[in-house]
């Protein structure tokens, strides 16, 4: 048996129990947790918001951003080795649909989502198939390796376009849209400016890079552009809110064939006007996850001088789990890190 956090019912909270340990089947590794981060959607779970009576099936273990060591190898796997420092994509995908055999997993009809539609990774251990499983360099701080699922959702908005000498406009300053930050000053943009309505983390945005911080709720942004120079316009947008007002502004301060990413997630539908996409040419792409080479460019732009350390703004031991979705409701964090070390 082993310790995880499981939503028991349907309805708010999470307990602490003690579960049957997953043992790797044929095509599969086990994965001994060491370190575990709490993302946005553990947070509708534990609340138990419409979203996740919607989708998630009591009672089961949740989490799905995670590091740890490989502690048992399923009949078959040859590409790991006990011992071996990893993570893992959590959206396992079934390899047959269209979008899979181009490479492009990220939009499989079929996939089941770890700590969503199957057991996830708040746990002493985790089973996963083979082919998701991420081998991690030994030399990564294993605080922010927790994070990195969340850190490819960033890296996969941001990267959609062309960074060089763009200026880009992000909304929403959630851990997510923190970390966009850093990725764009680090892929060359000239002017980062993002908005919410947060002062804290707007601060925490500030220290990741961004030239301007904009208190939607006070600010003006066509006066901060103004000061930033931006005279046409936006070049890139990331939309990281899921707030509709958020979205309809951007699009009145994009220049006239910018493109935008779309992240956030609205709870209710969000009516926009069709006309002035078209007529000014915007290019507007939908995002989910991360693209499989997305784990490589994390590594690669931490290695290379990318700090993620200001994301990450409080640690807890695991059976301190509520003190660490106590602080995530108060909107008072960046990340936050459970650790499963005993």
């Amino acid at each position: 048996m082993m310790d995880a956090l499981v939503k028991p019912t349907a309805g708010p909270g999470l307990e602490l129990r003690q579960v049957p340990i997953p043992h790797a089947g044929p095509g599969e590794v086990q994965i001994k947790i060491h370190k575990t981060a709490i993302c946005g959607t553990d947070v509708h779970i534990f609340n138990w918001d419409p979203w996740a009576a919607k989708h998630i099936k009591p009672p089961m273990v949740i989490g799905h951003e995670y590091v740890g060591e490989i502690s048992e190898l399923g009949e078959g796997v040859t590409s790991f080795e006990l011992g071996q420092r990893v993570s893992g994509e959590g959206h396992i995908t079934c390899g047959h649909c269209r979008n899979c055999h181009n490479g492009n997993i990220q939009w499989c009809k079929n996939t089941k989502s770890v700590g969503v539609d199957r057991d996830g990774a708040f746990a002493e251990y985790l089973v996963i198939p083979e082919r998701n499983v991420i081998a991690i360099d030994p030399e990564l701080d294993e605080n922010l390796v927790a994070f990195f699922d969340a850190f490819g959702n960033a890296t996969h908005t941001a990267l959609m376009w062309p960074l060089v000498g763009e200026d880009v406009l992000i909304t929403g300053a959630g851990p997510i849209g923190i970390m966009a930050v850093g990725i764009c000053k680090y892929a060359g943009a000239r002017r980062v400016i993002i908005t919410d309505t947060n002062e804290y983390r707007l601060g925490l945005a500030k220290k990741m890079g961004a030239d301007y911080t904009v208190n939607i709720a006070q600010d003006d942004l066509r006066e901060v552009m103004k000061k930033a120079k931006i005279v046409e316009g936006f070049d890139v947008g990331l939309e990281m809110s899921g707030a509709g007002a958020a979205l309809k502004q951007m699009f009145t301060v994009m220049r006239n064939g910018a493109k935008i990413s779309l992240l956030g997630i609205s709870n209710v539908p969000v009516n926009i006007d069709m006309n002035e996409i078209i007529d000014r040419g915007l290019c507007l792409q939908g995002i989910y996850g991360r693209r499989m080479d997305n784990w490589h460019q994390m590594s690669y732009m931490v290695q290379g001088g990318l700090d993620l350390s200001p994301v990450l703004t409080h640690k807890f031991h695991y059976t301190e789990f509520q003190k660490g979705f106590d602080m995530m409701n108060t909107g008072k964090s960046g990340k936050i890190v459970l650790d499963w070390t005993k």
